[in-house]
């Protein structure tokens, strides 16, 4: 029990930490440096905290949901996921150069959320952080499958979920926040024995990417190279084009949604016919109109 109190509260004291230097940064640096950098960073720390606290399964999927419901609530436009700021950009809703600042931000909290998992493992404040602490030169790798298979899955979770935040943009974030922090915990749940279900680029280099068993190429090749390949896929099928490279409409053919009235041809001056006759259908030799009978 006294482990899980400490790994509650280095959950706890990790997202409130991010929470008040995001505050900080917001109300002292400006806004573009906050914007494109400092949020970014700051959610990468506090998303990568829970995944390097060493939590079981059980508890890790209960803290996966409960961080992005936290997460969704207060990201204040950051994502913590370069797969994510890349789509932003192939959907032409963010600028070359800040989606490179947000590349460094994220880069920069992954390095300091490792900085400051190391420092905790350090304290032994659980037998779990000594064991961790113990492992960490020797992690084993979070890729139970083969090369190919692994960069099915985790390309095949990235597309549920980049597809899902396309699909739920624009609703509210009441029912935006939940659904796509079950979809994450499904997710997790269903792939984590084959891959772990990362579909994040930051995330797995911190946690994964130092690991035995398998070279930097393959853990590219599953972790980095599998989710953007489901991200772009996800908006080629959502959009049916990749606006920051194409125009024209790849998948979907563009039909006019109001359609003018067809007019109808004039008749030919020959086809013009005479109108028929009421006593046409009368037999010869009568008249139209009767006259009076005689008695």
């Amino acid at each position: 029990m006294a482990g899980l109190n400490v790994s509650l509260s280095f959950f706890f004291a990790t997202f409130a930490l991010c929470e008040a230097a995001r505050r900080a940064s917001k109300a002292l640096l400006p806004v573009g440096a906050y914007e494109g950098f400092a949020r970014e960073a700051m959610r990468t720390l506090a998303v990568l905290g829970p995944w390097a606290g060493g939590f079981g399964p059980d508890l890790l999927l209960t803290l996966l949901f409960l961080l992005f419901l936290a997460h969704g609530a207060t990201l204040d436009g950051a994502s913590a996921n370069p797969a994510v700021s890349l789509q932003e950009f192939l959907m032409a809703e963010a600028s070359l150069s800040g989606t490179l600042l947000k590349l460094a931000a994220q880069g920069l909290g992954m390095q300091a959320a490792r900085t400051l998992t190391h420092l905790c493992w350090a304290w032994e404040l659980s037998g779990l952080h000594l064991l961790q602490s113990l492992m960490a030169q020797s992690c084993s790798s979070t890729l139970r499958t083969s090369v190919p298979h692994g960069a099915l899955v985790e390309a095949a979770c990235a597309f549920c979920f980049h597809l899902t935040l396309l699909h739920l943009r624009h609703s509210s974030p009441a029912r935006r926040v939940p659904a796509v922090a079950l979809l994450v915990t499904v997710t997790a749940y269903a792939a984590g024995p084959l891959t772990s279900a990362f579909f994040n680029p930051a995330l797995t280099a911190s946690v994964t990417f130092g690991c035995s068993g398998h070279t930097l190429l393959e853990y590219t090749q599953v972790y980095w190279l599998g989710p953007l390949a489901g991200m772009v896929l996800a908006v080629l099928l959502h959009q049916g084009r990749l606006p920051r490279l194409f125009q024209r409409n790849l998948l979907y053919s563009q039909k006019n949604k109001y359609r003018a009235p067809r007019a109808k041809p004039a008749p030919a001056s020959g086809d013009t016919q005479t109108p028929v006759k009421a006593c046409s259908g009368r037999e010869p030799g009568r008249s139209g109109v009767r006259g009076p009978q005689s008695t």
